[in-house]
């Protein structure tokens, strides 16, 4: 998440994990804990979802918690969708059940989506990590995401994967 940070940017970590269960499914906006997470999502002018795929779709989870939010909550946003799978049979779910989630709900310009073989991820703990290429490939994305949002000066072949930058260099 410190790739994000800057002088123009406050983050927030919303874990849908640790919000209370039982308000999530009765889709309790009233509970403080879920409704300090739609004010957030509310506030915010650009947004990283991240989910696993399991059996070819987004996490339940992450399903529950975009059902409570009001109609048009991305209206204006910036959105980034990331996920994690066990094989790549699974990156089409965010393009195919995702994306049109979230377009429905208003977002302004989702970024291209960002899918994480979990072979690729390292877990300890509470430390999430990836290996060089794949996170040479997530900076991508954020670099994309903050081109968006306006925190970047943006390129010429920014909808490209690996833009050659200003200097000649590659990215990633």
């Amino acid at each position: 998440m410190h790739q994000l940070e800057g002088p123009l940017a406050t983050v927030r970590h919303i874990r849908l994990r640790d919000l209370p269960p039982a308000a999530l499914l009765r889709a309790d906006a009233s509970d403080p804990q879920i409704a300090e997470a739609v004010a957030a999502v509310e506030q915010a002018s650009g947004i990283v979802i991240a989910t696993p795929i399991y059996k070819a779709a987004y996490s339940g989870l992450l399903k529950v918690f975009l059902d409570l939010l009001p109609q048009f909550a991305l209206a204006g946003k910036i959105v980034l969708p990331c996920a994690t799978g066990g094989s790549l049979a699974h990156v089409l779910a965010l393009d195919y059940g995702l994306r049109p989630v979230l377009q429905s709900m208003g977002a302004r310009h989702i970024v291209q989506s960002q899918f994480v073989l979990e072979p690729h991820l390292k877990i300890e703990g509470d430390s999430l990590s990836v290996d060089d290429v794949t996170g040479a490939t997530l900076l991508e994305a954020i670099y994309h995401f903050r081109c968006a949002l306006g925190h970047a000066p943006p390129h010429d072949q920014l909808g490209h994967p690996r833009p050659e930058r200003a200097d000649g260099t590659a990215s990633g």
